[in-house]
């Protein structure tokens, strides 16, 4: 579908991109990885046609679509939210006002039997066949489930996008994307603005809905839940994997070491093939073995190693004094504003090394408790800090209390005291500030490079309340592996507000959902939560494409044979979307009995377990194509 042909890209003749080539074939689930830097915008913006490779081309089949999602982009403010939404649709006003005029033609003309009339006939039912697999005559109904799916309100759907925060700005253009049906869809970073319920509903999107895909991310549970395939770009090149991104990581492990054993020999034959040279450099009856050895040396090609992976930097937070027994106390807390109820009757305690997360859904008060905790607004109810309790608090606005005029190791080389200090560069190249990063002034990086340095000075500093308003959201995997293992290290108590699953799972030992303006312990692990999804499904369920219903039949030319064969096909369709339905729903139901086994003790340790989930979700998405092409063969014989 596809082809990416010898791509490289070098900026100020320093090569980023080598010699890059691999196909894109339909359905395929593609995870794009590799260190931040490594190309991989660089490489979708290539294959969206937004920007030209130094060499190498991008080849696309014929009438392919290709749909982009960006990190950044500029959004119309002069429209409501379902006006920009509808744009989707524009291209496709072409496609039904040529059908409107090859309808008029048929009813007007009355050469029933020439072959110009059936040709005619042909094409409109062509046309129409594609309008209908397209899904534009639901439309409107798409487009509300696609905004509600995504978090949207209907009250929000004629509001001006200009009262929206990019975050959610980034929603509408991804909902017109997904409306777009395109045949490729290129999605950066798609999660980063979504919370929990948005992100499981375009998971399901993906993993349902979309044709081919090829995905940039830091969620890991994301990552693993959508795609299939993973390709990783490491010095420059790839390396394509046809496993889901767990089972990469542990073939990429294999593979390193295979490479630095290659690298330890080749080392060390340079090493004996030098010291010949050097022993017998001046001895005429071995200088045809010297040149020799030489020439091996100048022919040689070096081993390349992948990246060194910093998440093993090992990070404690440096020892403070003990808080009491419950460092948050709070009763009856409430939260409103005007007639607006945030949240009420919030009853929870925390006990001194605990560590909990805020779950819920975006503006159901998670970040309202927080500010509550931390006395920065006024509540009704009842909040106890117990003594001794020192506050570790990481939020998006504490980027901008950093000092301009510092260079980024210098804002770190100030907090950092003990042994950690001889690992500063270690422990800025985890967070992203390797190299030449590190000397860059803190008033020259952006809003996300400011939250990660935040997040490392707060974690070299004292506290033993530590508070983290989705601390994730800038991170790259080693960082937040980094990250997670400081907190799991650390001995006094957590609060997590966050909605990245892989990074809260095994790190909290309790959760608190937040929803309807009200907040309940789960009384469970983050998996048995997941499962039931109710917490979050404020939104309704992503449905299966139904069958378009054609909105009107040309005449027939056939005589009353033709018709009864007709019937006796529609029937024979009929049957097999029925079956294809009941395979769909027992394989829907196995998977729910594997993952609900899976969500124990004793099933997370069935390795077969794991392999029975991934074969039922290949037949699972196998059975769903099969009923799509069975709807779709349905919907042209009706």
């Amino acid at each position: 579908m596809v082809s990416v042909d010898n791509i490289s890209v070098e900026f100020s003749a320093r090569p980023l991109l080598t010699d890059v080539s691999f196909v894109v074939s339909p359905k395929d689930r593609i995870a794009l990885v590799g260190k931040n830097g490594a190309g991989k915008s660089t490489l979708l913006k290539i294959i969206a046609g937004q920007q030209q490779p130094t060499r190498g081309v991008v080849n696309c089949q014929r009438d392919t679509t290709i749909g982009y999602l960006p990190q950044v982009m500029v959004l119309s403010d002069d429209r409501t939210v379902m006006e920009e939404t509808e744009t989707a649709f524009a291209h496709y006003s072409e496609l039904e006002q040529r059908l409107e005029r090859m309808n008029d033609e048929i009813a007007r003309r009355t050469d029933y039997e020439s072959d110009d009339y059936m040709q005619l006939v042909e094409r409109y039912t062509h046309e129409q066949e594609r309008l209908q697999m397209l899904g534009v005559q639901n439309r409107q109904a798409d487009i509300e489930r696609t905004l509600q799916g995504l978090g949207f309100r209907r009250e929000d759907f004629l509001r001006p996008t200009r009262e929206f925060s990019g975050g959610w700005r980034m929603r509408i253009e991804l909902a017109k994307l997904l409306l777009m049906k395109p045949d490729l869809l290129l999605l950066d970073e798609p999660t980063n603005h979504l919370d929990i319920g948005s992100i499981q509903w375009l998971e399901q999107y993906c993993q349902q809905r979309a044709n081919a895909l090829i995905l940039v991310s830091h969620d890991r549970a994301f990552i693993n839940n959508v795609t299939t395939r993973t390709i990783e770009i490491s010095c420059g090149r790839i390396n394509d994997y046809k496993v889901k991104y767990d089972q990469y990581v542990e073939l990429r492990e294999e593979r390193r070491q295979t490479q630095l054993r290659a690298y330890e020999n080749q080392q060390r034959e340079i090493a004996e093939a030098r010291d010949f040279i050097e022993r017998f450099r001046y001895k005429p009856t071995k200088s045809n073995q010297v040149q020799s050895r030489i020439k091996m040396l100048e022919k040689m090609v070096p081993v390349e190693i992948d990246e060194v992976d910093t998440s093993r930097l090992h990070l404690r937070f440096p020892p403070c004094q003990r808080s009491g027994d419950y460092p948050v106390i709070c009763e009856d807390v409430a939260k409103t504003y005007g007639s607006h109820n945030v949240f009420s009757q919030v009853n929870l305690s925390i006990k001194r090394g605990e560590k909990v997360a805020f779950m819920g859904n975006n503006g159901e008060g998670k970040s309202t408790l927080v500010k509550c905790i931390m006395g920065e607004i006024p509540f009704d109810g009842r909040l106890t800090i117990a003594q001794n309790v020192q506050i570790g608090y990481f939020a998006q606005n504490q980027a901008q209390l950093l000092d301009g005029d510092l260079t980024v190791f210098d804002t770190i080389d100030r907090v950092a005291s003990g042994d950690i200090r001889t690992k500063i560069r270690d422990l800025l190249g985890a967070f992203m500030f390797g190299g030449e990063e590190s000397e860059k002034f803190v008033r020259v990086l952006s809003g996300g490079e400011r939250s990660r340095l935040a997040m490392i000075r707060l974690l070299l500093q004292p506290v033993n309340l530590l508070i983290l308003d989705e601390p994730t959201n800038h991170l790259d995997m080693q960082s937040k592996d980094v990250l997670k293992h400081a907190i799991q290290q650390f001995d006094g108590t957590a609060i997590i507000v966050s909605h990245d699953r892989d990074f809260l799972d095994g790190l909290v030992d309790r959760l608190y959902v937040f929803a309807d303006g009200k907040v309940r312990e789960h009384l469970g692990d983050l998996n048995s939560l997941l499962l039931s999804n109710q917490s979050f499904q404020n939104t309704p369920p992503l449905q299966k494409p139904q069958p378009a219903q054609p909105t009107q039949s040309a005449p027939s030319a056939s005589d009353y044979a033709a018709r009864k064969e007709q019937q006796k096909l529609i029937r024979r369709a009929e049957k097999q979307l029925a079956d294809c339905e009941a395979t769909i729903e027992r394989l829907e139901q196995d998977i729910a009995d594997v993952e609900a086994r899976l969500s124990t003790p004793e099933g997370a340790a069935d390795a077969s377990l794991f392999q029975r989930h991934a074969d039922l979700r290949h037949q699972l998405d196998t059975a769903m194509e099969q009923w799509e092409q069975a709807g779709e063969a349905l919907s042209a014989l009706s």
